[in-house]
Protein backbone atom coordinates (compact mmCIF):
# COMPACT_ATOMS: atom_id res chain seq x y z
CA UNK A 1 0.00 0.00 0.00
CA UNK A 2 1.30 3.67 -0.52
CA UNK A 3 2.20 5.74 1.95
CA UNK A 4 -1.49 7.90 2.53
CA UNK A 5 0.43 10.45 4.66
CA UNK A 6 2.47 11.06 2.17
CA UNK A 7 -0.57 10.87 -0.73
CA UNK A 8 -2.25 13.40 1.64
CA UNK A 9 0.71 15.82 2.03
CA UNK A 10 0.64 15.78 -1.64
CA UNK A 11 -2.85 16.38 -2.82
CA UNK A 12 -3.67 18.53 -0.33
CA UNK A 13 -0.62 20.50 -1.67
CA UNK A 14 -1.75 20.18 -4.81
CA UNK A 15 -5.01 21.86 -4.22
CA UNK A 16 -3.38 25.19 -3.07
CA UNK A 17 -1.60 25.94 -6.55
CA UNK A 18 -3.94 27.65 -9.11
CA UNK A 19 -4.91 25.63 -11.59
CA UNK A 20 -4.10 26.99 -14.96
CA UNK A 21 -6.77 29.96 -13.60
CA UNK A 22 -4.17 32.48 -14.35
CA UNK A 23 -1.35 31.20 -16.31
CA UNK A 24 1.69 33.16 -15.82
CA UNK A 25 0.31 35.39 -13.17
CA UNK A 26 3.12 36.03 -11.74
CA UNK A 27 4.72 37.95 -14.94
CA UNK A 28 4.91 41.50 -15.59
CA UNK A 29 3.73 41.46 -19.22
CA UNK A 30 5.40 44.96 -19.59
CA UNK A 31 8.35 43.40 -18.76
CA UNK A 32 7.88 40.78 -21.24
CA UNK A 33 6.70 42.77 -23.82
CA UNK A 34 10.33 44.95 -23.98
CA UNK A 35 12.12 41.25 -23.15
CA UNK A 36 9.92 39.88 -26.98
CA UNK A 37 10.90 43.36 -28.53
CA UNK A 38 14.69 42.80 -27.55
CA UNK A 39 15.40 39.46 -27.88
CA UNK A 40 12.85 37.76 -30.34
CA UNK A 41 11.21 40.45 -32.57
CA UNK A 42 14.26 40.12 -35.16
CA UNK A 43 14.09 36.64 -35.76
CA UNK A 44 10.38 35.62 -35.86
CA UNK A 45 9.98 38.91 -38.54
CA UNK A 46 13.15 37.33 -40.47
CA UNK A 47 10.74 34.32 -40.60
CA UNK A 48 7.22 35.85 -41.29
CA UNK A 49 8.03 38.38 -43.92
CA UNK A 50 8.73 41.27 -41.54
CA UNK A 51 5.77 40.54 -39.18
CA UNK A 52 7.49 39.33 -35.75
CA UNK A 53 3.59 38.94 -34.63
CA UNK A 54 2.43 36.35 -37.47
CA UNK A 55 4.32 33.50 -35.73
CA UNK A 56 1.40 34.12 -32.80
CA UNK A 57 -1.22 34.74 -34.87
CA UNK A 58 -0.81 32.04 -37.68
CA UNK A 59 -3.72 29.82 -37.95
CA UNK A 60 -1.39 26.37 -37.62
CA UNK A 61 0.45 27.87 -35.11
CA UNK A 62 1.88 25.08 -32.35
CA UNK A 63 0.90 26.61 -29.11
CA UNK A 64 -2.11 24.97 -27.40
CA UNK A 65 -1.84 25.01 -24.50
CA UNK A 66 0.12 27.45 -21.38
CA UNK A 67 2.08 24.81 -20.30
CA UNK A 68 2.93 24.20 -24.42
CA UNK A 69 3.57 28.31 -24.27
CA UNK A 70 5.84 27.87 -21.49
CA UNK A 71 8.03 25.20 -22.82
CA UNK A 72 8.33 26.82 -26.28
CA UNK A 73 9.53 29.84 -24.56
CA UNK A 74 12.30 28.07 -22.73
CA UNK A 75 13.60 26.32 -25.56
CA UNK A 76 14.34 29.29 -27.06
CA UNK A 77 16.04 30.51 -24.25
CA UNK A 78 18.04 27.77 -24.36
CA UNK A 79 18.75 27.11 -28.14
CA UNK A 80 19.29 30.54 -29.06
CA UNK A 81 21.73 31.20 -25.66
CA UNK A 82 19.93 34.27 -25.15
CA UNK A 83 20.41 33.64 -20.91
CA UNK A 84 17.14 35.10 -20.12
CA UNK A 85 16.12 34.80 -15.91
CA UNK A 86 13.31 32.26 -15.09
CA UNK A 87 11.26 35.64 -14.36
CA UNK A 88 12.09 36.77 -17.54
CA UNK A 89 10.74 33.81 -19.26
CA UNK A 90 7.52 34.18 -17.02
CA UNK A 91 7.15 38.09 -18.10
CA UNK A 92 7.47 36.70 -21.65
CA UNK A 93 4.41 34.30 -20.98
CA UNK A 94 2.35 37.11 -19.88
CA UNK A 95 3.22 39.51 -22.29
CA UNK A 96 2.44 36.62 -25.07
CA UNK A 97 -0.59 35.39 -23.14
CA UNK A 98 -2.52 38.47 -22.46
CA UNK A 99 -2.03 39.46 -26.22
CA UNK A 100 -2.03 36.38 -28.03
CA UNK A 101 -3.20 33.51 -26.43
CA UNK A 102 -5.80 34.20 -23.93
CA UNK A 103 -5.13 30.98 -22.02
CA UNK A 104 -7.42 30.56 -18.88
Amino acid sequence: MKHPTVLFALCTSLATVPALAAPFAQGDAAAGKATVTAQCDACHAGRFEGDPNRIYTRPNHRIKSASALAQQISACNANLGSNLFPEDETNIGAYLNSNFYKFK
